[in-house]
C-alpha cells in the first residue's frame, strides 16, 4: 500500500502552485509599458492586458471549485498546469495585442483551476485548526515572498532578454511543478458534490465581463453614453439572473446563505477593499514609477522593493495584534493604513521624486500586510471541510475580481484626469494641436511618450514632453486620492460588520470564532 503523501511536502507544492499565480500576476505590470511600445498600444490596450487574464480569472473561479470538488484535485491541478504552460507559449509568441489579449484569457483560465484546487488541498490536508492556522501562515509566507521578488525580477526580465520571456519563464516552472504534485498531492474530492452549474457560471462570467467592458471603454465613448450604460445594464441584468439561477439550486456554486452572517459578508469586504486599494497597486504602481519618474523597467522593480518588503514582513506584527485585539480591529487598522498610504503616496507623487514616495509606499504595504492571509482564513473557516473548493473559489473570486473592478474604475480616472490636465495645459503652450489631445494621453498613459510626441509637429515635441509627464501625474495622484478615500471608507463599514454577533452553531461561519481567534 502506498505511504500517504508527506503533509508538509502537500502544502509546499500546493503553495508553490499559487506562489506561480502571484508571480505571473505580479511580473507582467513592470513589463506593460514595454508591451505598450513594442505592440503600438494605447492606454485602454494595455488595460486588456491585464484585465484579460483577471477577468477570464475570476469568471473561472467558482466553476473551478467546483469542478475541483467533483473530480479531484490532483486532476485539476494537472490539467490547470497544462493549460497555463500552453498558454503562457502562445503570450510569448504572440504577433499582436488581440492575439496577447486573447492567450491571456486562456491562461487565466488555467489560473484559475490551479488556485482553487491548490488552495481546496490545502484546506482539505490540514482540517484541525491549529495545523490549519499554521498552513495559511505558511502559504501566506509563500505570497508575500513571490509578492516581493516578483516586480524586481520582471523589471530584470524585460530590460534583459525582453518582455516576451516573462512568459516564457513558466514553462519550465510548469513542469517542474507537474512532478511535484504527481508525487506530493493526494486525490480528494466531495463525494456529495453538485452537478455542474453552466448556467449560472455563464450568467457571473457574462456579467463580470460587461461590466469590466464597460468600465474600460467609457473613456473612449463615454461615460454618459448609450452605449456604457447599456453595458452596466446588462451586466445588471445578468448579475440578477445569476443570483436565481444559484437560489434555485440544491447545491449552489455559491452558497447564498453565508450572506446572513455580518462577519462573512465583513470579511469578503475585507477582502474586497484590501485588493482594491493595495494590492492592484502591485500593477499601477510600476507604471508611475516608469511613466511618472522616468525609471527604466528594472530600476520601477527595484523601486517596488518598499512596498514590497512591507508587506512582507508585517504579517508577523498582524499575528501579534491579532492575540491582543478582536479581528475588527485589526481589519480596521489595515484598512486604515491602506488609506493612509495611499493619501501619502498621492501627496509624494505631487512632491516629485522617488525618497518620499517610496516611504510613503512602505505605510500601504504595511497595511496590505496585516489584511493579506486574514481574510482567506476567515472565509475558509465558513464552510465544512468537503465544501473547501465552493470556498477557495468564493474567496479568490473576490479578491481577484475586486483587483479587475479596480483596473477599471482606477484606470478610467487616471485616462480621464490626465487627458483633462493635458487638454487644460496644451491649450496654453499648443493651442493649435488641443484636438490631439485623446489620442496622445492615451499614448501617455500607456507609457509610450515617444509615440504621444509623435503626433504633433516637431518643433512642439520638446515643449509638450514634460507637459504630457505632468498631466500623467496629476492623474496618478487622482487615482491614489480615490483608493485612500475608498479604503478609510471601507475601514469603517468593515469595522462594524465584524463586531456582529457570531452565528448560532447550525449556522454557515460556525467555526469563524476560533478562525478568528486564531
Amino acid at each position: 500500500m502506498p505511504t500517504p503523501a508527506s503533509a508538509r511536502f502537500t502544502l509546499f507544492t500546493a503553495s508553490a502552485v499559487c506562489a506561480l499565480i502571484i508571480l505571473d500576476t505580479n511580473i507582467v505590470a513592470v513589463s506593460l509599458p514595454s508591451i505598450a511600445r513594442d505592440l503600438s498600444g494605447s492606454f485602454a490596450d494595455i488595460e486588456w492586458v491585464v484585465s484579460a487574464y483577471l477577468l477570464a480569472f475570476a469568471a473561472c473561479l467558482l466553476p473551478a471549485g467546483s469542478l475541483a470538488d467533483r473530480f479531484g484535485r490532483r486532476r485539476m491541478l494537472m490539467l490547470g498546469l497544462a493549460v497555463f504552460g500552453i498558454a503562457s507559449l502562445a503570450c510569448g509568441a504572440a504577433p499582436d495585442l488581440l492575439f496577447l489579449d486573447l492567450a491571456r484569457a486562456a491562461k487565466g483560465i488555467g489560473a484559475a483551476m490551479l488556485l482553487t484546487a491548490a488552495l481546496a488541498a490545502i484546506g482539505n490536508r490540514f482540517h484541525e485548526p491549529e495545523a490549519r492556522m499554521r498552513a495559511w501562515a505558511f502559504w501566506g509566507a509563500c505570497m508575500g515572498a513571490t509578492i516581493t521578488f516578483a516586480p524586481l525580477l520582471g523589471g530584470l526580465i524585460a530590460s534583459t532578454l525582453g518582455w516576451r520571456w516573462i512568459f516564457y519563464i513558466n514553462l519550465p516552472l510548469v513542469v517542474i511543478l507537474g512532478a511535484m504534485v504527481m508525487h506530493s498531492v493526494e486525490e480528494s474530492r466531495d463525494s456529495a458534490a453538485a452537478r455542474l452549474d453552466p448556467l449560472g457560471s455563464l450568467t457571473f462570467a457574462a456579467s463580470l465581463g460587461c461590466l469590466i467592458w464597460a468600465l474600460i471603454d467609457a473613456n473612449q465613448v463615454g461615460w454618459d453614453s448609450a452605449t456604457t450604460l447599456g453595458r452596466l445594464l446588462i451586466a445588471a441584468v445578468l448579475f440578477a439572473l445569476f443570483v436565481l439561477v444559484e437560489r434555485a439550486q440544491a447545491r449552489p456554486m455559491i452558497d447564498l446563505r453565508l450572506m446572513r452572517s455580518g462577519r462573512f459578508i465583513g470579511a469578503l469586504l475585507g477582502m474586497f477593499a484590501y485588493a482594491a486599494c493595495a494590492q492592484v497597486m502591485m500593477t499601477l504602481l510600476p507604471l508611475y514609477l516608469q511613466n511618472g519618474l522616468q525609471m527604466s523597467a528594472l530600476a520601477a522593480g527595484a523601486g517596488m522593493l518598499p512596498f514590497a518588503v512591507a508587506m512582507l514582513l508585517t504579517p508577523r506584527w498582524g499575528m501579534r495584534l491579532a492575540a491582543r485585539m478582536a479581528p475588527a480591529d485589526v481589519f480596521a487598522l489595515g484598512l486604515v493604513l491602506v488609506g493612509a498610504g495611499n493619501l501619502l503616496c498621492a501627496w509624494a507623487a505631487g512632491q516629485g521624486g522617488y525618497l518620499g514616495f517610496a516611504l510613503a509606499s512602505v505605510v500601504l504595504g504595511a497595511g496590505a500586510g496585516l489584511l493579506n492571509g486574514d481574510t482567506q482564513k476567515n472565509i475558509m473557516a465558513c464552510v465544512p471541510r468537503e465544501r473547501t473548493g465552493m470556498a477557495s473559489g468564493l474567496s479568490t473570486t473576490t479578491r481577484f475580481g475586486a483587483i479587475v473592478l479596480a483596473i477599471g474604475v482606477l484606470g478610467g480616472i487616471l485616462a480621464a484626469r490626465s487627458g483633462q490636465l493635458l487638454r487644460e495645459a496644451m491649450a496654453g503652450v499648443a493651442p493649435q494641436a488641443v484636438d490631439k489631445v485623446g489620442e496622445m494621453a492615451t499614448r501617455v498613459a500607456a507609457g509610450d511618450l515617444p509615440a504621444a510626441l509623435a503626433l504633433l509637429e516637431p518643433g512642439l515635441r520638446e515643449v509638450v514632453a514634460p507637459v504630457a509627464r505632468g498631466a500623467f501625474v496629476g492623474g496618478f495622484e487622482a487615482v491614489l486620492l480615490t483608493a485612500g478615500v475608498a479604503a478609510l471608507v471601507f475601514a469603517v463599514v468593515v469595522g462594524v460588520l465584524l463586531r456582529r454577533p457570531l452565528p448560532q452553531v447550525n449556522e454557515p461561519c460556525s467555526n469563524a470564532r476560533q478562525s478568528a481567534a486564531s
